[in-house]
């Protein structure tokens, strides 16, 4: 009989707070470097500041998780609303935080808990953000005040969130907040962040009040064999931590965090194997982001696949079941880590039609994925659970409004939410536990 999901899956979504929270000058909160984002920056010059305003509708949304089934929920805290300026904490921010623990646990949902996912203090920014060493000792602080708050009923611990987005779109390419272009600095500011993290992941354990488990999300991919060939699956697993994106979005960040092994990168990046033993973790599970392969090309050829040949979300991602299996193996293979899905969902032009979402699409993309997940499962991969992106549209950074990656529909004017088809697709995915996927 094939291996299906474990009893003990952890299926849910995920959001992030700047994506969904709002309230963002209320209950003591200060800015975070999206609050401040240029309007010209952000498509149709949108912002951040209300979003989905979950910071009020938080009891409305996990009733939902509740109806469709829910046995986990990912989110982020965020930093801003903790310590709103150098040295204070907000008694107002850690209580919106613990009722949002309590109000799951009562429901039966494990809280999963992000610690970065973007949103940088604007009060941090000042001292030079994630390109200054004084980050590191502020985010300590910031962690120990979390967990001193939320480890007595939390155990899932996630330090950040996609390490190669948020450092290579925000400092290198500049596309992101803080909209920084310093493409040499890669090692510099890379380092700060290996630091932190193992700061924080000491932090945890030091100060947890019952045993934690720690991990890190990372957009995680992978090449796609041409064939089941011994020859093409080694070609593709070479690829995917050797070759151009494969190095830049796995090995650069997880092999000196993971391995203690350094890494270079087009010839002028560099992480010491000496750096890297000295900030190695021990992590109980690592996180993966999956949306697409690595190796889809317009047209195709001996070196790609050809993109035109398959369905797109509606921000021409390609939908290919194949990249969360192969991403799956691979990794897992390389870091030997039990492995815990934290992203994977699709974009859509969503529209309420007489009080209902019919994203069919969304439902045929739900089981060719998760069906991918079960068949890595089935070949060896300890994978925990299964986070869709995302549990509400919601504010998708500089593409503002547009994308809705949601299994909740959000009117932003009125923020009246629609279950859509989708969402109850999932549900009875969760309740079978997986068990009709093929």
């Amino acid at each position: 009989m094939k291996k299906g999901f474990p009893e003990n899956f952890l299926w849910g979504a995920a959001t992030a707070s700047a994506q969904i929270e709002g309230g963002y000058n209320e209950g003591g909160r200060s800015p975070s470097i999206w609050d401040v984002a240029p309007e010209r920056k952000i498509k149709n010059g949108e912002n951040c500041h209300t979003a989905c305003d979950h910071f009020h509708h938080y009891k409305e949304d996990v009733a939902i998780m509740k109806q469709l089934g829910f046995k986990s929920y990912r989110f982020s805290v965020s930093w801003s609303r903790i310590i709103p300026e150098e040295g204070k904490v907000n008694s107002n921010g850690l209580a919106f935080y613990s009722n949002l623990v309590d109000e799951l646990l009562q429901n039966g949902i494990e809280p999963l808990v992000t610690l970065y996912h973007w949103d940088l203090p604007l009060w941090v920014d000042k001292y030079g953000g994630w390109e200054s060493k004084k980050i590191v000792a502020f985010f300590q602080e910031y962690v120990k005040t979390v967990v001193d708050a939320l480890s007595d009923r939390v155990t899932y611990w996630m330090t950040f969130n996609e390490p190669s987005c948020f450092m290579m779109n925000g400092y290198m390419q500049g596309v992101h907040a803080p909209f920084k272009r310093h493409y040499l600095s890669l090692p510099k500011f890379s380092k700060i962040f290996m630091k932190a993290n193992f700061e924080a992941v000491k932090t945890i354990r030091d100060h947890a009040k019952k045993k934690p488990l720690v991990g890190l999300s990372y957009a995680a991919g992978a090449n796609i064999p041409k064939s089941q060939n011994s020859t093409d699956i080694e070609k593709a697993r070479n690829k995917t931590f050797f070759k151009g994106i494969g190095v830049m979005n796995n090995r650069w960040w997880m092999d000196p965090i993971i391995l203690g092994k350094g890494v270079r990168a087009y010839g002028i990046y560099h992480i010491s194997n000496r750096f890297a033993r000295i900030i190695k973790v021990d992590f109980d599970f690592m996180g993966i982001n999956n949306y697409e392969a690595f190796d889809y090309a317009a047209w195709g050829g001996d070196k790609s696949i050809d993109k035109s040949k398959f369905k797109k979300s509606s921000m021409g991602w390609v939908i290919d079941g194949r990249s969360i299996y192969w991403t799956l193996k691979f990794i897992y293979e390389r870091y030997r880590l039990p492995i815990m899905v934290t992203e994977n969902g699709m974009a859509w032009n969503d529209k309420v039609v007489n009080g209902e979402v019919d994203d069919n699409i969304r439902a045929e993309f739900m089981d060719e994925y998760i069906g991918n997940v079960k068949k890595a499962i089935a070949d060896g991969v300890p994978v925990i659970g299964y986070q869709h992106w995302s549990l509400l549209d919601n504010f998708e950074w500089a593409e503002g409004y547009e994308p809705r990656f949601g299994l909740v529909h959000v009117d932003f004017a009125t923020q009246k939410r629609t279950i859509k088809n989708s969402a109850y697709h999932y549900g009875e995915i969760i309740k079978t536990n997986g068990e009709n996927l093929l």
